[in-house]
């Protein structure tokens, strides 16, 4: 056995040997010769451009602004991310949903932005977007945090738009001041984060009427044990208290609805608010065309609020969110249905929920990532993309 173990050794000595004199073959000055000593970066290989996998965190690789402090920032189109998650009632996590929404939009940038569905690139339509990072709200006191959460957004809901689309914005034919306002698309957080949103948007607009993609009615007027005025605001009791505050109209509508209720009276209380249903089964019994038809119909022209909540999707190809609930609807029937909303007079949007500790794979957070995406060409299109047998394109161009 020593003489095994012996042989074993010299052989491995050799080969050692033998690697190290082929390296020393190779002359070190192939990789740094003299006369390549002077080349910086810029000089041999131009402008550093970041991989899809490296680089700074923002979504789509976008310009990133501190903007909350960069007054001087710019922009038609804002991503905003609010890192909140004290107002959940089952798992927390979504804190960290901006991050994995960003996450997820690695392989998305704006020279890579084009897409058959939509037949355009959002960022080649003349608008200015950037990634304007999170709002630092508090963790330990909700109502501190609700309150910087509506200054944050009332902050850069504010700043004039650069205007310079190629499709211009309605927003100045709703606001109260006459001026185009810039759209902010929100990163959560859980859904609480709206209340301080349409707050926000009510002191420029006033009234909106909200298409809310959801599991879950979030009309509710409290839960057990809500003792207190602050204890009221959490993430299924926020659409209540808008309406009590008057910031939305009576056209708002839900979409996917598939959760457990304490009965109709909650479908009463949820028609009191001002809201119209739509629920998850309702796809395989109308399609998705009279979805979007009753949809478009039920909000009009009146200046609309998207917020959408991932547990929309079904929690087998969307399981990171705080309260799965199982028979939801496919991410492409979701974005089947954000294509024929296109057109409409989009004041801002959102999507919530996504709570990266109980994703498998990232797939959660690049199906919310590809959302954005898709709400971004959503507010820069004058009408829906036509279906592909109105296109008259060659299928072997496609």
């Amino acid at each position: 056995m020593d003489f095994l173990r012996l042989a074993v050794f010299t052989t491995s000595l050799l080969l050692l040997s033998a690697l190290v004199r082929g390296h020393d073959q190779v002359p070190l000055d192939d990789f740094s010769s003299t006369e390549h000593s002077s080349d910086t970066w810029l000089k041999k290989y131009g402008k550093q451009i970041d991989q899809v996998f490296s680089g700074p965190l923002s979504f789509s690789h976008l310009p990133y602004s501190r903007c909350l402090e960069d007054v001087s920032a710019q922009f038609d189109i804002a991503v905003l991310g609010m890192p909140f998650d004290t107002g959940v009632t089952y798992r927390p996590g979504a804190r960290f949903g901006p991050y994995a929404i960003r996450s997820g939009s690695r392989r998305q940038r704006e020279t890579r932005g084009y897409t058959l569905s939509w037949r355009n690139n959002p960022y080649e339509q003349g608008s200015k977007i950037i990634d304007c990072g999170d709002v630092p709200v508090s963790p330990f006191d909700n109502a501190l945090a609700v309150d910087q959460m509506e200054v944050a957004y009332s902050t850069l809901l504010n700043r004039p738009a650069v205007g310079q689309s190629l499709v211009p914005s309605l927003t100045e034919k709703f606001a109260k001041d006459g001026k185009e306002h810039p759209r902010i698309i929100t990163l959560g957080g859980d859904h609480t984060i709206v209340l301080p949103i349409l707050r926000s948007l009510h002191k420029v607009y006033g009234p909106v009427s909200v298409i809310h993609f959801d599991a879950h009615l979030d009309t509710w007027g409290s839960y057990p044990g809500q003792t207190t005025e602050q204890s009221r605001v959490t993430h299924g009791t926020f659409f209540y208290l808008a309406q009590e505050e008057g910031l939305m109209t009576n056209t708002s509508i839900h979409a996917g609805i598939r959760c457990k209720l304490a009965g109709m009276t909650d479908i009463e209380n949820d028609q009191a608010v001002g809201f119209q249903l739509v629920t998850s089964d309702d796809i395989d019994d109308l399609g998705v065309a009279e979805i979007v038809r009753r949809i478009r119909a039920r909000v009009g022209d009146s200046p609309v609020y998207l917020s959408l909540d991932i547990d929309v999707i079904d929690p087998g190809l969307a399981p990171a969110t705080g309260t799965p609930e199982a028979g939801g609807w496919t991410t492409r029937e979701v974005k089947r249905i954000i294509r024929g909303l296109a057109g409409l007079n989009f004041v801002g949007a959102d999507i919530v929920e996504v709570a990266p500790a109980y994703d498998n794979a990232e797939i959660t957070g690049i199906a919310a990532a590809d959302l954005v995406h898709d709400f971004l060409s959503m507010f820069l299109s004058q009408e829906p993309p036509k279906a592909p047998g109105e296109r008259n394109v060659p299928r072997d161009e496609l």
